[in-house]
């Protein structure tokens, strides 16, 4: 009996001992490291252009220039950031990958960040005044080349003109408008030299009117009326006078015009081509200089044709135009005066 007893007592004890689980043996740990957060930074390695356009610039013209950037990054490979501001943070933020900063006004103090960073290359545009560095390039530091712009308008004038009947409406005792009023003049006489003028008007062309800096806008469209009285078939309009009232009234008067923009599509029937300056061509154009790392470039606002009347300039006078715009720009031709 007590052999049986202590059988059935020593089998309790077995199952007990099966029921426990098995401890896993566990190896030493230690504290864990905290951690930085992490910081976004793109992808890494894959160079990057940065943009720098200000707040309150109109959305269709930010639009443009955002565009133009982006193209050209995605073009050569790289990423795109838009900025509103430039600082040093900024730019120890985007660390080696930075390649190209391009800052339109107001200058953000591109001469101390450039010298900071030697390695990115700066693109000012339309920002004047700054010093001459190897990794600073300009464009349109002096703006627009009115010299350039008024001598092509005076070349296309004589181009269609009846008779030379010619004239410009500047501004009175201006230093550019002078200059333009000069260039304008060299323009004509590039296209035709001496001309044979219309003398049976009377009056020697081209013909000059220049509005005094303190008129009101109001009586622009008054200063139309001695360009009727000479006869006059074209007129160039310098970009600082040429409000819409000024321009509808020299049209009500039958003169074909040319200027740096057609204010609307009313005009369409008298004007001629618009002489408008355009950065983008020369972002363009520098872009891949600034990529290869050669810097320290100045260049000038490029002017394109735009809003072309082809029943005035027909498709061989405006190769003969662009021809001539190009090689003004390139340097083969000058303007006659040193802006």
């Amino acid at each position: 009996m007590r052999t049986r007893l202590a059988a059935i007592l020593l089998l309790f004890i077995l199952l007990a001992s099966c029921a426990q689980p098995t401890a896993t043996p566990v190896g030493p740990t230690s504290a864990p490291v905290p951690t930085a957060a992490p910081t976004v930074t793109g992808t890494p390695g894959i160079p990057l252009v940065i943009l720098v356009l200000p707040a309150d610039m109109p959305r269709d013209e930010s639009g443009q220039y955002q565009t133009a950037v982006y193209d050209l990054a995605q073009a050569n490979g790289m990423r795109y950031q838009l900025l509103n501001t430039l600082t040093t943070a900024d730019i120890t933020l985007a660390g080696p990958d930075l390649k190209i900063v391009i800052v339109l006004p107001p200058d953000p103090g591109l001469a101390a960040l450039a010298a900071e960073a030697p390695s990115v290359q700066f693109l000012a545009v339309s920002i004047p005044g700054l010093a001459a560095a190897p990794n600073i390039s300009t464009i349109g530091a002096e703006g627009a080349p009115v010299d350039q712009q008024a001598f092509m308008a005076g070349y296309i004038a004589a181009m269609i003109a009846d008779d030379y009947r010619i004239g410009m409406i500047g501004i009175r005792d201006d230093a550019k408008s002078d200059l333009a009023e000069t260039a304008f003049r060299n323009g004509i006489r590039f296209y035709c030299g001496l001309c044979q003028k219309a003398f049976w008007t009377g009056y020697d062309y081209p013909v000059f009117n220049n509005i005094p800096t303190d008129t009101p806008l109001t009586q622009y469209p008054a200063y139309a009326i001695y360009l009727e009285q000479t006869a006059v078939s074209v007129a160039y309009v310098y970009p600082a006078v040429a409000t819409p009232d000024l321009l509808f009234s020299l049209t009500d008067k039958d003169m074909l015009l040319i200027g740096e923009k057609m204010p609307s599509p009313d005009f369409q029937a008298n004007w001629v081509v618009s002489l408008k300056p355009e950065l983008f061509p020369a972002i363009q154009r520098i872009f891949p200089d600034l990529l290869a790392g050669r810097g320290g470039q100045t260049l000038g606002v490029p002017l394109t044709l735009t809003d072309v009347n082809t029943d005035l300039l027909s498709e061989g006078k405006l190769r003969l135009v662009q021809q001539t715009l190009d090689d003004l720009q390139a340097g083969y031709i000058g303007t006659g005066v040193n802006p």
